[in-house]
């Protein structure tokens, strides 16, 4: 069993794989794991709640894509 499996039925309780992927991606690839994921997109640092949702998945995003600029 991965660390990535639940110890009470060998659910998947994260996703490694979906690092650097889109939101759109992981999002996809989380649901056909775990269909009736909540998916709650959170920029990195931000405050969150610490109770635990089993149906919950947090995709922690933070890096910038492109190039700031003034226009």
């Amino acid at each position: 069993m991965s660390s990535s499996d639940d110890l009470a039925g060998g659910k998947k309780t994260s996703w490694p794989e979906v690092v650097g992927l889109t939101i759109k991606e992981a999002k996809e690839i989380i649901l056909k794991d775990k269909p009736d994921a909540d998916i709650v997109v959170v920029p990195v640092g931000s405050a969150m709640t610490e109770d635990l949702r089993p149906n919950r998945v947090r995709i922690f995003v933070g890096t910038v894509a492109k190039t700031p600029h003034v226009g």
